[in-house]
């Protein structure tokens, strides 16, 4: 299977894409295997190293625990963060697997995602003709009061303080976890 892997997100912002594997080719070439964010989830493909740009290790990673309704952000054995959250109803559910924070948005005029969305690299398996092709975020809400519970079309929604607390502490390419 091929695929195109873009340099921008449907936002705009740069498409950061998390390191699996590295492996030097029979010419010394060096090629990564990397996170893809296509249908469907839990896909990677490899690229040359050098198409890439610079890297930088996260030590951080994100949990989003669908039966417990809450999201742990840990750094080692240590607990940065914890909040209730929303998630997907079963007719739109939030996707199980591994997947990446590729991007962080801020500055909506519209109030639903409230003050900041980070853009992840999974998919909603249902949504496929949403803009962008239906991609699971995180973001604040202006419906605080229905969290935690199962309302949302597969984003997993927090209320704008905690997504505002969490930005702080959740760089980039942070790996997220939904179970």
């Amino acid at each position: 299977m091929l695929t195109l892997v873009r340099t921008a997100t449907p936002e705009g912002e740069s498409n950061l894409v998390r390191f699996l594997d590295e492996r030097r080719d029979a010419a010394s070439r060096e090629w990564v295997r990397v996170d893809l964010a296509i249908r469907p989830n839990g896909r990677s493909g490899w690229v040359p190293r050098d198409a890439l740009g610079e890297t930088h290790v996260v030590d951080t990673r994100l949990l989003i625990d669908r039966r417990h309704l809450t999201a742990t952000l840990s750094q080692g054995d240590h607990v940065l963060f914890r909040a209730g959250v929303g998630i997907g109803t079963s007719r739109d559910p939030t996707p199980p697997g591994t997947f990446t924070i590729r991007e962080r948005l801020a500055g909506f005029n519209d109030p639903f995602y409230g003050p900041i969305a980070f853009g992840t690299t999974a998919r909603s398996p249902v949504l496929t003709d949403w803009p962008g092709g239906g991609f699971i975020g995180i973001h604040g809400t202006d419906q605080p009061d229905l969290i935690p519970g199962r309302i949302s079309h597969g984003c997993v929604r927090m209320r704008n303080a905690d997504i505002r607390r969490l930005a702080i502490l959740m760089p980039l390419g942070t790996p997220v976890t939904i179970r």
